[in-house]
């Protein structure tokens, strides 16, 4: 039976850890700790006060969270007090100790970039060829080359139905939807083939970005800046819960973004340059991966540079992936 993990709050009350199911047809949340008092002993402790201290011990604690998920349903679980998800306020899942992000991943995507700002080696050919030419250096590009990654602050997450706030300073702000993968089990110089061993589940990112402050002007041999273009407070709506790994074929999800009810984005993980393992191999190898970390996966084509859009006080974000829930998030001004 399925489940994923959140945090919940009613009106009044400080958040809490729950897990969210359906039952006859309604979205359905139990408190943690709630339903561990109702298993009664013999039940571990499982950390129930917070999902990042559930990641600490994932690989034991999914086994009885598997376990509650099932108690949900006998004669004594429906004795354990639900909320209606509906009546609730979502917030972030949790905020991670580490954000990693990784770049220019999507074929068309990058492709669309390479067409509208053709490398010199483009120079003089038809757009077919430029076309054509661009999907052979993807193509090179996955056989040989590595990810493009980067990192974002704590401060950026945003609950998923939290209002993002717009800097008074910043005249290009951007949407990115992306799947993003949360770590379940420390990782360091993990291969390929192992990866996703080290993962507890997933959740939908908004991978928002100041655009003009990405590449600096005043020292353009220094290239990008991701600290100011990338982690403006609030710039990661991010949830709306974590879905476990198991639950989820990462390589079958169909991820869209609606702005004021139309569709910018509408990409699918398996036009990834490089897949999610693969990331994941890159990344350990590169630094320390803690339980609890998020990785954004990259973004497909349709962000706001592409469609010469960017957001505005009153937009209304909502993005999707496949069986992961939406995020909502109106912009207002700072």
């Amino acid at each position: 039976m399925t489940f994923a993990l959140g945090s919940f709050r009613s009106e009044g009350q400080p958040s809490f850890c729950g897990m969210t199911f359906a039952e006859g047809g309604v979205a359905r949340v139990v408190a943690l700790k709630t339903l561990l008092e109702g298993l009664g002993e013999g039940w571990p402790a499982m950390a129930s006060h917070s999902l990042l201290s559930l990641f600490d011990q994932w690989d034991s604690n999914l086994v009885w969270l598997r376990r509650a998920r099932e108690f949900l349903g006998s004669e004594a679980g429906r004795r354990v007090r639900r909320f209606d998800l509906s009546a609730l306020h979502v917030d972030a899942p949790h905020v991670p100790r580490q954000i990693l992000c990784v770049g220019a991943n999507y074929r068309t995507h990058v492709i669309d970039i390479l067409l509208a700002q053709p490398s010199p080696r483009m120079a003089g050919m038809a757009p077919a060829e430029r076309r054509a030419e661009a999907a052979r250096m993807m193509d090179e590009r996955a056989a040989t080359g590595t990810p493009y990654a980067f990192s974002k602050l704590p401060s950026c997450v945003l609950g998923p139905y939290d209002s993002l706030v717009l800097p008074h300073d910043v005249m290009q702000p951007d949407w990115e939807l992306e799947l993003a993968v949360v770590i379940g089990r420390p990782a360091r110089h993990v291969d390929r083939a192992n990866a996703m061993n080290h993962v507890a589940g997933f959740g939908v990112a908004n991978d928002v970005t100041a655009r003009e402050r990405v590449y600096r002007a005043d020292i353009p041999d220094l290239a990008t800046d991701f600290l100011a273009g990338k982690s403006c407070p609030g710039f990661l709506p991010f949830g709306p819960w974590i879905t476990p790994r198991d639950f989820v074929d990462h390589r079958d999800l169909t991820i869209t973004l609606r702005l004021n009810g139309e569709t910018m984005q509408n990409g699918h993980t398996a036009d990834m340059v490089f897949d999610v393992p693969r990331q994941i191999e890159y990344l350990s190898n590169r630094v320390q991966l803690w339980a609890g970390d998020v990785i954004c996966t990259g973004s497909p084509a349709g962000n706001g540079m592409h469609h010469r859009r960017f957001l505005r006080p009153g937009d209304e974000l909502d993005g999707s992936i496949t069986g992961l829930g939406s995020l909502h998030n109106r912009c207002m001004a700072e």
